[in-house]
């Protein structure tokens, strides 16, 4: 996996941080949240996409799909957010939690098992 430089790193944390706040406020304030959330959205997804994988593990390949589509139910979840907010569009329910909580399940699951599977292949002996 390529490494993300010290800014980029602070970026993605920032990013997570303040898309948890957005998600975790909407009740409460749906306005700000909704702009906390696509912001976070905005700033960690481009930093996860930086990282990229150029072996010939077929796992870890899988495993890098899996955060892609991760990323893709973050960004369709942050404009299905927008969506409710300000009622623009067909989606005016709480479909984007739908959205999230796919994201969120991808997102765990292959936080896991990638380094996992990066320390397994490196003590794995030639």
């Amino acid at each position: 996996m390529t490494e993300l430089t010290p800014l980029q790193q602070w970026l993605m944390k920032v990013g997570a941080v303040v898309m948890l706040i957005g998600a975790a406020t909407y009740i409460i304030w749906p306005v700000a949240a909704t702009v906390m959330f696509v912001t976070g959205t905005l700033i960690f997804t481009p930093m996860q996409m930086l990282c990229r994988y150029e072996g010939n593990d077929f796992v870890i390949r899988r495993l890098r799909r899996q955060q892609l589509l991760g990323d893709i139910a973050l960004l369709v979840a942050a404009a299905l957010m927008t969506m409710q907010t300000w009622n623009l569009g067909p989606a005016r329910r709480n479909e984007w939690v739908v959205a999230l909580s796919i994201a969120a399940v991808l997102q765990l699951y292959t936080a896991i098992r990638i380094p996992a599977e990066l320390n397994k292949k490196k003590t794995e002996p030639l």
